[in-house]
């Protein structure tokens, strides 16, 4: 990096050393020198930009500004055709049109690149091959407004290329501007995570203009996405997460790993719980760990408020998340004064279901 850093140094400063001594523009030395510094770091920037770039967005970026310059030499001759080389206005028209195509082919092709399959071309394309697009991680809607993936991106253990379509960022605009306080404040957060996702040097963001406007849910839009793609949809969401695998597309759930995480409990263990709410059942308490996990305690529904501790009975494992069943007895486990760290709140966000409280 540092070898680098002196090379683009050493570039600006060959490029000020011919201007000041080539005076071009019909510049003094200091003057032209200045110029050159200026075009030198120009060039750098542009070489940094350009770096981030894979090389079938290179490649698409290319042929669209060269298919463009071609399509307005031939809209120019039809001018000068049309109208007569004599007019002063067909130089400008000339000019205009020249500039619009190569830029709309430059942008339209760098978009479209991605879309190149040059694989399949073998030899030096081989190595650019359909291999990088599977390192690409589609974000949906909720698991930027959820917000732990900025954190698991500091972690290091999502790499790759993180895509966030436009589509979800235009939903994401919609939640922020509604008129709904609270799904003002999700969308608002969603938009604050994906700001701190891009500042993060360690990982590449990158906004992809692809729609399908004959796909209304967004959802449906995210798998066409990604088998356009070929790679994995990061969500949260455990109906798109259902959906997505019912059409061969793979997918990350947060909640997955979050419950994977999640420390092992036995039966006939004793853990120590604050007992926040009574349960659906007679006699039965509820409470939560730290880290979100419902656990179901029975006969303890007079330990409202109270930290206590219960020997577990049962763990209930499901894709939704887990729930814990235990079983206060006064006879052998105590009762604790103060709030169990952690537990004297219900979490915000509860995936599992409340009505799973009745299953003890």
């Amino acid at each position: 990096m540092i070898d680098l850093l002196v090379v683009r140094i050493l570039f600006v400063a060959v490029l000020a050393s011919a201007a000041f001594f080539l005076h071009p523009f019909r510049q003094s030395g200091p003057v032209a020198a200045g110029i050159g510094a200026l075009m030198g770091i120009a060039i750098v920037i542009f070489e940094m930009r350009i770096r981030r770039i894979t090389l079938k967005r290179l490649i698409g970026a290319a042929a669209g500004c060269l298919l463009g310059i071609i399509g307005a030499y031939f809209i120019a001759l039809l001018l000068a055709l049309a109208v007569g080389k004599n007019s002063d206005t067909i130089p400008f028209l000339q000019l205009t049109i020249l500039g619009l195509m190569a830029y709309c082919g430059l942008i339209v092709g760098a978009a479209k690149g991605d879309l190149l399959n040059l694989s399949a071309l073998g030899g030096v394309f081989g190595g650019e091959s359909s291999t990088a697009q599977h390192s690409f991680k589609i974000l949906d809607t909720s698991v930027v407004i959820d917000g732990r993936i900025a954190d698991l991106v500091e972690t290091g253990f999502i790499e790759g290329v993180l895509v966030v379509p436009q589509f979800v960022l235009a939903e994401l605009q919609m939640v922020a501007d509604s008129s709904d306080s609270m799904k003002r404040a999700r969308g608002r957060r969603g938009l604050d995570v994906l700001q701190r996702i891009q500042k993060m040097p360690q990982l590449t963001v990158r906004i992809v203009e692809e729609d399908f406007p004959k796909v209304r849910e967004v959802d449906m839009k995210l798998i066409e996405l990604a088998k356009v793609y070929a790679c994995k949809i990061v969500t949260n969401d455990f109906n798109l997460n259902k959906v997505a695998q019912l059409h061969g597309v793979d997918v990350l759930n947060i909640n997955d790993l979050a419950n994977a995480l999640r420390p092992v409990v036995l039966p006939g263990e004793v853990m120590r719980v604050f007992i926040l709410k009574e349960g659906k059942e007679f006699n039965q308490g509820v409470a939560y760990l730290d880290d979100g996990t419902m656990v179901v305690v029975d006969n303890a529904r007079k330990m409202i408020s109270k930290t206590i501790d219960v020997a577990v009975t049962s763990v209930l494992q499901t894709t939704a998340g887990k729930m814990i069943f235990g079983r206060f007895d006064e006879r052998t486990h105590a009762v604790h004064a103060g709030h169990a760290p952690g537990n004297g709140k219900e979490p915000a966000s509860q995936h599992v279901s409340r009505e799973h409280a009745s299953a003890g």
